[in-house]
């Protein structure tokens, strides 16, 4: 399958998106761990329509216009990491969950320890909200993006 990437700026600093033909397989902090390295066949696509749409709904949500996001995603993941990433889909706007609520959520209330190392592996920040999900006790834990920018994306929820 045949990748594109682009770069873009973001009030969480420089964005790296990669996506298939019509669908994004990742999006990242390019500050933040598990950025994936560039292949040598991947084709820099600023213009690719998906990135256009991607581009568009995040200067929405970042403007406090838009709560959920309409642009196809294709994160690429074992069978639980991708439950996971689909049960982050389902947190609304403004609300948090704790990593057991969304282990339950999954069918798989004791498996709280994966559902962590799934969500710091979330190809997709931002649009599946891996920034939503938070200790039991309340506390801010984990974020590849950074703690700073997990915080950053509450308080433009209302969250914090």
């Amino acid at each position: 399958m045949k990748k594109y990437f682009t770069h873009f700026d973001s009030p969480l600093g420089t964005m790296l998106a990669i996506a298939s033909e019509n669908a994004i397989t990742d999006l990242h902090i390019e500050s933040g761990k598990y950025v994936p390295k560039l292949n040598d066949d991947w084709v820099d696509s600023p213009k690719l329509p998906v990135f256009l749409q991607l581009r568009q709904e995040l200067g929405e949500y970042f403007a406090g216009k838009r709560k959920s996001f309409d642009v196809k995603l294709a994160p690429e993941g074992t069978e639980f990491q991708r439950a996971a990433w689909k049960a982050l889909t389902k947190i609304p706007f403004g609300q948090t969950r704790s990593y057991g609520e969304q282990a339950a959520a999954i069918g798989n209330p004791k498996a709280v320890r994966a559902i962590g190392a799934a969500n710091g592996r979330n190809p997709i920040a931002i649009v599946v909200p891996c920034h939503r999900v938070i200790g039991a006790n309340g506390t801010l834990m984990g974020y590849a993006g950074g703690l700073d920018k997990k915080e950053f994306l509450l308080k433009l929820e209302g969250i914090v």
